[in-house]
């Protein structure tokens, strides 16, 4: 949706912009934006929508289409034209080019020269292309190598991707393993005329690859055109569909649509009515038991009870409200503080006497906010908790659905090591708190190393999470029993990004957890 893509654009600075951004070390990739606009829509590239039930476990594996051709044959246009078409806001196009192996020392002189063979099955890394395919097409996050042709070797830094509603993978040998193979859901050959493949090849690597013409075409007489007869022409009868002129086949790629939706509608109900179900399996997942045990309330001391009479009252004003909240927060989070593992040290006094003390027993803290609500947590965490990391997810809710999707996250490198705090200011039916969980689990965070910490909960969204991930521990100031029809928490709290921010929301979104979490 437009307002999704609006939303997100908000995350990058803009041109000339004097407010310096924020200093994170990220995972992100910055070279490539998340999604890609075409002349009708939008397309997510980055993030997805939920990608598990209500057990918290994976619903639905993605749909692999693999898209196998001769070099220069049109196969990333076919995937774009493929993708337009397709009329599916969350798809991954993943490229062969970037799993080539890292080169000798030797093999980079060869490559130098136009004597290494690119085009030899051997040339590209298999096991990770399969381990990166099956953990995409489970909907978990992968990192992926980007490759410097000019080089021949591997950037430094890697791009991270998620799973999605369709991935595409296209590649010369797409379907040259046969572990590989298992994995795609419906092959595609790409078959161009070879003297189109070679002014196209021309073109491309003398252009964008700072090539001259005598060694593309030492490279394409010797390697190419050869690999092409032995290892990727036979392939061919492996592909469910060929695809003769590539692009130019607008008949050919109107049908490969058709049949790509046929396949994604016919196994599972209609998506809206998935949705319905989801939120009807959170809404009746042990809501008659009792409150969890890794749940972990703030005593309600008359002070507490005080903020809380202030911070829901319809008439308090937005100084008051911000200044109360910020109290809040900081004994939520000196709460959760207390809560993280600690061992034995003995330190000095000035007096020259041992003091028998505590000391944290884990490696680093990391805060990560759900945007934007939780992003107003952030300076408590920081005031308490010396150079504490930072990361950010941005949740949102499908207009049209009602669900949660994810449309961006940085999170800092390592996280799998850290105690994660994961910040929202309320939670309702938890269905967007499952899902940053779920992120998190993505990123080999533990599950027994996060802690969700909202000001305010609903009964429901405290039994959704604990009933996925039993071993998360949440952490809040209140729980209130009720949510209405609309998902709001009852009594409540309002619209906190709102009354927090003084903006005025549109009608279609909330900042309350379930409805809008940004």
């Amino acid at each position: 949706s437009s307002s999704s893509a609006e939303s997100l654009d908000r995350l990058y600075p803009a041109v000339g912009s004097s407010k310096p951004p924020r200093k994170r070390t990220t995972s992100q990739c910055k070279s490539e934006p998340p999604l890609l606009r075409t002349s009708k829509r939008t397309i997510y590239t980055a993030g997805r929508p939920p990608w598990y039930n209500e057990h918290g476990t994976q619903s639905k594996e993605a749909f692999v289409i693999g898209l196998g051709g001769g070099s220069a044959s049109g196969k990333t246009t076919v995937a774009t034209m493929i993708i337009e078409a397709l009329d599916v806001p969350w798809v991954v196009l993943l490229s062969m080019d970037s799993f080539y192996k890292v080169l000798t020392k030797q093999q980079q002189e060869q490559a130098a020269s136009n004597d290494f063979n690119f085009d030899h099955p051997d040339a590209f890394d298999f096991d990770l292309i399969i381990a990166t395919l099956k953990k995409l097409k489970q909907g978990k996050s992968v990192k992926i190598p980007i490759y410097d042709f000019t080089t021949h070797s591997r950037k430094k830094e890697w791009k991270t991707l998620y799973g999605a509603n369709v991935i595409i993978f296209e590649g010369i040998m797409a379907f040259a393993d046969k572990e590989l193979l298992k994995l795609l859901d419906l092959k595609i050959f790409v078959d161009t005329d070879s003297d189109i493949r070679l002014v196209r090849r021309l073109r491309r690597d003398i252009s964008e690859r700072g090539r001259d013409i005598e060694g593309v075409i030492k490279q394409y007489n010797k390697f190419v055109k050869p690999a092409f007869d032995q290892y990727i022409q036979p392939t061919m009868r492996l592909a469910d569909i060929v695809v003769p002129r590539g692009s130019g086949n607008t008949v050919a790629i109107d049908l490969i649509v058709q049949h790509v939706h046929s396949q994604l509608e016919e196994p599972s109900p209609d998506l809206l009515t998935m949705c319905l179900v989801f939120r009807a399996a959170l809404a009746s997942a042990h809501q008659c038991h009792p409150l969890p045990q890794t749940l972990s309330v703030l005593k309600s001391t008359p002070q507490v009870r005080g903020m809380h009479t202030i911070i829901r009252n319809k008439e308090t004003s937005r100084d008051e409200f911000i200044f109360y909240s910020k109290r809040l927060m900081r004994l939520l989070i000196e709460h959760a503080l207390s809560l993280l593992p600690f061992q034995s040290c003995t330190v000095q006094t000035p007096q020259g006497h041992d003091y028998e003390g505590r000391t944290y027993s884990g490696k680093q803290i990391t805060g990560v906010s759900i945007l934007r609500a939780g992003e107003t947590m952030e300076p408590a965490l920081r005031a308490v908790c010396k150079d504490v990391r930072i990361g950010t997810i941005l949740i949102q809710t499908n207009c049209n659905t009602g669900e949660p999707e994810l449309h961006y996250l940085r999170l800092p490198k390592d996280i799998s090591e850290d105690h994660v705090i994961l910040m929202d200011c309320t939670v309702s039916t938890g269905a967007a708190a499952m899902m940053a969980v779920r992120v998190l689990l993505d990123h080999d965070v533990p599950e027994d190393k996060i802690f969700l910490l909202s000001l305010l909960m609903a009964e429901m969204g405290v039994h959704s999470v604990a009933y996925a991930f039993p071993r998360v521990k949440i952490i809040t100031t209140a729980v209130d029993k009720k949510v209405n029809d609309l998902f709001r928490i009852i009594p409540g709290i309002g619209n906190f990004g709102d009354r927090y921010f003084g903006t005025d929301a549109p009608p279609d979104w909330s900042d309350d957890e379930d409805a809008l979490s940004t």
